[in-house]
């Protein structure tokens, strides 16, 4: 049995999350390198997170399919492993040799490890197929290498539905796209250098199908993909399938305002933020109000009342708007939200979070107060039922028993799902938020 025979594909595991493809960010590994069961091989990017994933294979690499920048389908390769000779088997090496037979045991968080497949021999591909150049090895052998048997291709080479779908999106004829990849086939950076070329821009015309608009000389291309398409669609599954209703108060935060500085005056090693706040003050509400921490089960035709309270945090990022989600937040003191609050939101920025973290939340609460925005009527992040938002704190004239003060002031506003319940359920929620912002004694009363 040869060694191209024996070699071992290890494809782009599920992703989970209805996650069906991830961008290669940074290969760890280079062709020729050795490799361990379960070390990191490539950093890649999801819509919702940065991973590093493991192979479960151990051996010498022989191939890299794709390179950084380039988006890999769930169920494609993505490296390919060949076993060692004797003589160059590096000392311990051995011990993996059982593991590596039956596959690593580790599963990453969204990313489990054995999807990979023993090449047993090599197939024939079908005409107008051929591997991009980063799925051939260094010699053409590697898993995957086009048949040497000659036949002129009839159609535009595509092997990639990724580039189907870009050059689908954009009005772009494949028949008209020069491939760069092995044996003429067209690869996404193909699509998009069509897209620049003046010729293409001007030649392209909407497709009925897929509403597509002509696009004119000069305008900018941006492709609606990773987070920005996973916001997309969620939020207009949203609004296709939520009657949302938004409401909204002014409030005195003065005392909020106090509150904290009093707290973290005493205690200044574990300083409490105003979010901190809000968010306890959100998880009393919803403590009276279970109906707004809910979902609507369409299929079932019934509402789900979660029993915890998975709190959302809308955090904007360089990767676009992520919502983390602490689990069971009522459990958590005032100080322990605090921390995961700050420790969560730093990590969302940083790319850092397992999809586990940024899905699943029962209830979200979205400071955009940050922006320097007094109100918004925010989109409900599906499934959930509520979401609670907080205007900026400004000095405002306000009456004070019976007298005009200048007074920290913001605007809260509740969007909610009418299917889970009325406004006086809304608006009793809301009402006892702005109380409690008010008066923060009445946050002891309600425990």
């Amino acid at each position: 049995m040869t060694t191209v025979e024996r070699t071992q594909v290890f494809l782009l595991p599920d992703l989970g999350e209805g996650l069906s493809e991830a961008e290669i960010v940074e290969w760890r590994v280079a062709v020729g390198d050795v490799v361990t069961v379960d070390q990191s091989v490539v950093e890649v990017e999801t819509a919702k997170a940065v991973v590093d994933v493991p192979c479960p294979y151990a051996g010498r690499v022989v191939t890299l399919h794709g390179a950084a920048g380039e988006v890999r389908p769930v169920g494609q390769p993505l490296i390919t492993i060949a076993p060692l000779d004797g003589d160059d088997e590096p000392a311990g090496h051995a011990t993996y040799r059982e593991e590596e037979r039956a596959g690593s045991g580790n599963v990453l968080i969204g990313y489990g490890t054995g999807h990979g497949t023993a090449t047993r021999r090599r197939r024939r591909p079908r005409l107008a197929v051929a591997p991009e150049p980063a799925d051939a090895g260094p010699t053409g052998t590697g898993a995957g290498a086009a048949s040497s048997d000659p036949a002129p291709p009839t159609a535009a080479l595509v092997i990639s539905p990724i580039v189907r779908r870009l050059a689908r999106e954009h009005g772009v004829d494949l028949d008209t796209v020069r491939g760069t990849g092995l044996g003429g086939v067209i690869r996404r950076a193909d699509v998009e250098a069509a897209l620049t070329a003046p010729a293409a821009r001007l030649a392209a015309v909407p497709d009925p199908q897929v509403g597509s608009a002509p696009v004119g000389d000069g305008d900018v291309i941006v492709p609606l993909t990773g987070v920005r398409k996973v916001i997309a669609d969620k939020l207009s599954r949203s609004r296709r399938e939520i009657p949302e209703v938004t409401i909204w108060v002014d409030v005195d935060a003065t005392g909020l305002l106090e509150t904290r500085a009093a707290i973290n005056a005493a205690t200044p090693d574990a300083p409490v933020s105003i979010l901190a706040l809000l968010a306890r003050i959100c998880l009393s509400g919803l403590r009276r109000f279970p109906q707004l921490n809910a979902r609507v089960d369409t299929e079932a035709q019934r509402i789900v009342q979660s029993a915890g309270v998975h709190l959302g945090i809308a955090a904007q990022t360089d990767r676009g708007l992520l919502v983390p989600v602490l689990r069971d937040a009522q459990r958590l003191t005032t100080a322990e939200l605090a921390a995961e609050l700050a420790a969560t939101t730093a990590a969302a920025r940083a790319g850092s979070l397992p999809p586990a973290r940024l899905t699943g939340g029962t209830f979200t609460l979205n400071n955009y107060g940050v922006f320097g925005v007094d109100g918004s009527t925010p989109i409900i992040n599906h499934p959930e039922a509520a979401l609670l938002g907080v205007g900026r704190i400004v000095d405002k004239p306000w009456v004070v028993d019976g007298q005009l003060a200048v007074r920290k002031v913001t605007q809260l506003s509740l969007t909610f799902d009418h299917r889970v319940c009325d406004g006086g359920v809304a608006g009793g929620f809301l009402r006892h938020v702005a109380d409690c912002v008010e008066r923060p004694a009445l946050l002891i009363a309600a425990v």
